[in-house]
């Protein structure tokens, strides 16, 4: 089998997505083919694939079902694979949160989905008030006054640590 790997997605606003390319570039400088597919749209055997990324976005606390759902269907074809899966969310902007032992989307999610991905990780997302519609900015603006974040900015406000991305790409590289 070729070094392809699967990097299959949902996102929100688009940063899920934004780190997916990223991971593929990464992974690609290393040798690996890549395809990067919205999560609904895969059609795909997962056996087509030496590894699985599976990168989610985080709305209120949730991850999407479209997530769920791939992951509850596609169950023991995953565990006949490497996979990698990784959470993009606002809290883990902190750096108290930014773990995927303390990020508390990720264990609550694992424990409900009785399976569990070879690498894990966890990246901050992207904040961008003008992008969301009134009633996502209005609840984004409550949920941040909460977590003592911004409520408030003239531009988008990217967490995401790049670096962060890198390492993940490489653990995957070299599992």
């Amino acid at each position: 089998m070729d070094k392809k790997i699967g990097i299959v997605y949902s996102t929100t606003d688009g940063q899920t997505l934004k780190i997916c390319q990223r991971i593929a570039e990464h992974l690609e400088d290393s040798g690996f083919k890549t395809d990067i597919i919205e999560i609904s749209l895969f059609t795909d055997a997962i056996s087509e694939y030496s590894k699985l990324i599976i990168g989610a976005s985080i709305r209120y606390g949730k991850h999407s079902k479209k997530v769920t759902r791939f992951i509850q269907r596609h169950k023991t074809e995953l565990e006949q694979i490497d996979t990698a899966f990784f959470s993009v969310n606002l809290v883990a902007r902190k750096s108290n949160k930014n773990t995927p032992e303390s990020n508390p989307y990720i264990s609550k999610y694992f424990k409900r989905l009785n399976w569990s991905p070879k690498i894990i990780d966890v990246f901050a997302g992207r904040l961008d008030y003008d992008a969301y519609s009134l009633i996502d900015r209005l609840m984004i603006k409550l949920i941040m006054k909460i977590t003592k974040g911004p409520t408030k900015s003239e531009k988008p406000i990217e967490y995401t640590d790049w670096e962060k991305v890198k390492n993940f790409s490489a653990k995957i590289s070299l599992n």
